[in-house]
């Protein structure tokens, strides 16, 4: 297990140290910025996924337990700050849709946004106190998580472990920690708290498990926060490298881990999602479709994608049985590119396992690892009936890579596409130009009142 070996403070006290200065720090013009798209995205996915399968199940249980709170369920009602979070970061997951951190750390802002717009409701905080929480929150996972393929995340995930769901509980506790002004001492025992209740399985993929990873993540942080306020101790020593998290859960020690140097923004290395599905899958997609028209409906006799190594690991199902499941195939998802689906949030849909062509081309497609490659590029070759030489493409920075992101028109697009159809053209507009200025005072309070029940 390779780490920096130069500083001798306990990363726990690193951590507890960078949030407690999050109320009081600068942070850059371009940072917030991100931030807010972020919140656009974010909010963008969880409107549009509130009534999924896997949703209403969650919504019903939080709205049974009749807790008392100011936390304002997305198009719900209110209620405590960790159920709402519950509720919300389980609808921002929900279709797989929402922003993914490029150096592995999961998706962050399902977990660290929704906590910090639960506990802002509840606590009446300001627009600022709850961008700095979300930022030092995102910060603070995406190095907990990050490092590349060879790090934190991708090494999880190899065992089977969410990234998402094992950091994301630490991301959102120091969010909280920060929106309640808990002491940095107060900080450490929450993020113990946080660390001790980490999980979330792989194998839960393709599931409505997957998406509760990133509700449970926020709802478990706050609750550490909560009682770390109230007194509760933990472990401060859970984040060191032996006898801590990594320890447990990476026990041959074959991981590079970042070090907690704050000297530069994850928030910059954040990835937008422009297909509805597994982030891995979306170099081969994007690959995919710039095939469709080439291929004009012939009949496809054989794929060869050539793909990054974590495709195998997190998006490999090669029987999807639900549109939920096809979101984690790889071949399937090429094929939906390759027959002219876009991919958006409107194509998963239970038809998808009706439609014979996708099957018929994912049975014929060869996945090649190829172990340096990128995780954002992808290689095809399509060959289709009378043709001898293949068709083929490649994709070197996928749509969305902070090397390639999204423009302002198709941030807005997506969201449109998302809120619109649930809330209308008025409100949706309205919703995403209050988070574009996010930071204007009182926009945090017309938020929360557009997206009430």
């Amino acid at each position: 297990m390779n780490a920096p070996t130069e500083i001798n403070i306990s990363r726990s006290k690193q951590v507890s140290d960078y949030a407690a200065g999050a109320l009081t720090r600068e942070f850059p013009a371009d940072i917030l910025v991100a931030a807010k798209v972020a919140l656009i995205d974010v909010m963008g996915c969880a409107i549009g996924a509130w009534d999924d399968d896997c949703v209403r199940p969650v919504r019903r249980v939080v709205e049974g337990w009749g807790a008392r709170g100011e936390a304002q369920v997305f198009l719900g009602g209110r209620t405590a700050p960790a159920f709402a979070a519950l509720a919300n970061g389980t609808m921002a997951h929900a279709m797989d849709y929402d922003d993914s951190h490029q150096m592995g750390a999961g998706h962050i802002s399902c977990v660290c946004g929704t906590a910090a717009l639960a506990v802002a409701g509840q606590l009446g905080s300001n627009e600022k106190d709850m961008l700095a929480a979300y930022i030092t929150g995102f910060e603070v996972m995406a190095r907990l998580a990050g490092g590349g393929p060879p790090g934190v995340g991708r090494s999880l995930h190899r065992r089977g472990l969410h990234p998402t769901s094992v950091f994301g509980r630490v991301g959102a506790a120091v969010v909280a920690s920060v929106l309640m002004r808990l002491t940095p001492q107060q900080t450490e025992y929450a993020v113990g708290v946080a660390a001790t209740t980490a999980g979330g399985l792989v194998g839960s993929f393709g599931t409505h498990a997957k998406p509760f990873h990133g509700g449970k993540a926020a709802m478990d942080g706050i609750l550490a926060a909560e009682l770390a306020r109230e007194g509760f101790q933990s472990s401060t020593k859970l984040l060191e490298l032996e006898k801590g998290l990594l320890d447990a859960f990476i026990q041959d020690r074959k991981v590079e881990v970042p070090p907690m140097d704050f000297s530069y923004w994850e928030m910059k290395r954040n990835g937008f999602k422009p297909y509805a599905s597994c982030r891995a899958t979306h170099a081969a997609i994007q690959t995919s479709r710039k095939l469709a028209a080439a291929v004009g409906g012939r009949k496809i006799t054989k794929v060869h994608a050539k793909v990054h190594p974590n495709v195998v690991v997190v998006a490999n199902q090669l029987n999807p049985q639900t549109a939920l499941a096809h979101k984690f195939s790889v071949r399937y998802c090429m094929a939906m590119g390759l027959t002219g689906y876009r991919l958006v949030a409107s194509d998963f849909t239970d038809k998808l396992t009706q439609d014979a062509r996708l099957k018929a081309i994912a049975d014929v497609t060869e996945v090649e690892v190829v172990p340096d490659q990128p995780q954002y590029e992808a290689h095809l070759d399509v060959y289709v009936e009378g043709e001898a030489k293949p068709l083929h493409a490649d994709t070197n920075i996928v749509l969305g890579h902070a090397d390639n992101p999204m423009s302002e028109d198709e941030v807005w697009g997506k969201f449109d596409g998302l809120v619109t159809p649930v809330m209308g053209d008025d409100k949706a507009r309205a919703l995403y130009d209050l988070l574009k200025h996010f930071e204007t005072p009182g926009n945090l309070k017309k938020i929360i009142s557009l997206v009430a029940k």
